[in-house]
């Protein structure tokens, strides 16, 4: 289920969001999640080593990379897009739980 939130941008990260939107013929929206789903794909390998991920960073920007060279078909981009929510979905949903046990554990 996706929210409405407001988000404020400079004006120079609102028109690189507009390039990637009109480039890739993604909503804004879309582009603004894939970027914090990026970052967050980047960052939990840091946070827990422990944690597997089916795809990383270098996979995604061999996507935009093959998509650049090779013009891929508008499925092909949405079919990575789940992809890069999946695993996401997975690191975050880790994540929380690890939190809420270092929670309860700071209780005792």
């Amino acid at each position: 289920m996706l929210k409405r939130y407001q988000v404020l941008l400079p004006d120079w990260l609102e028109d690189y969001v507009k390039l990637i939107s009109d480039k890739y013929d993604l909503s804004f929206s879309e582009v603004i999640r894939t970027m914090i789903c990026n970052w967050i794909l980047t960052a939990m390998p840091n946070i827990y080593p422990e944690l597997k991920l089916e795809i990383s960073p270098e996979d995604i920007y061999e996507m935009i990379k093959s998509e650049a060279q090779d013009n891929m078909e508008r499925e092909d981009i949405h079919r990575g897009l789940s992809k890069i929510y999946f695993e996401t979905r997975k690191a975050v949903e880790y994540r929380m739980a690890q939190e809420k046990k270092q929670k309860k554990q700071k209780k005792k």
